[in-house]
């Protein structure tokens, strides 16, 4: 059968929220059709069905708002990973 996923990281190399990326990423069947990324600020589409779902979440101010805000929350996290336990 066909697996659709999603991914959600936070790539740093440090604790600068400059230095944070948050990334989401949409897979199907083992392809990513779609990703979100903090630096580029909106949704992009790597297959014709991820272009439609990238137009589509890219008209809606209010999602994009709250994935942007979700880099914050990396920030918040880091010091948890990393604080040796």
């Amino acid at each position: 059968g066909f697996k659709m996923y999603v991914v959600n990281r936070c790539v740093f190399n440090s604790t600068e929220l400059k230095d944070i990326k948050y990334i989401v990423s949409y897979y199907y069947n083992k392809i990513e059709v779609n990703r979100f990324d903090s630096d580029v600020g909106k949704f992009v589409g790597f297959t014709e069905y991820g272009v439609k779902n990238a137009e589509y979440w890219n008209s809606q101010p209010g999602y994009l708002t709250q994935l942007k805000a979700e880099k914050m929350l990396c920030q918040q996290h880091i010091g948890i990973w990393y604080s040796g336990f």
